[in-house]
């Protein structure tokens, strides 16, 4: 039985892994690549723990950028999320 959208956990899946790049800057190598996040790309795969819920992510996101849409952001979110699971970056 598929999990309701609220309770979805998102996580990186096996063979995906978060390096050091530049100073500060991480990369994540999965079996395919590699990719430089940075910004909001960032801030939500840095969420995606297996701990939090999508919910909870949105949310997070909704106190970091105070004057954001609540709306848009879950949309973003949820396409961002969809994109990565496609990649098979990441699974829920």
């Amino acid at each position: 039985m598929a999990q309701p959208e609220t309770e979805r956990r998102p996580h990186l899946t096996a063979g995906c892994r978060w390096v050091p790049a530049n100073g500060p800057e991480r990369m994540l190598l999965f079996p395919e690549g590699a990719i430089r996040l940075q910004g909001t790309g960032r801030e939500i795969l840095e969420r995606c723990d297996g701990q939090r819920t999508v919910d909870q992510i949105v949310a997070d996101l909704q106190q970091l950028y105070c004057a954001g849409d609540a709306t848009r952001i879950r949309q973003e979110v949820d396409q961002f999320l969809g994109q990565l699971q496609q990649k098979r970056i990441l699974d829920f």
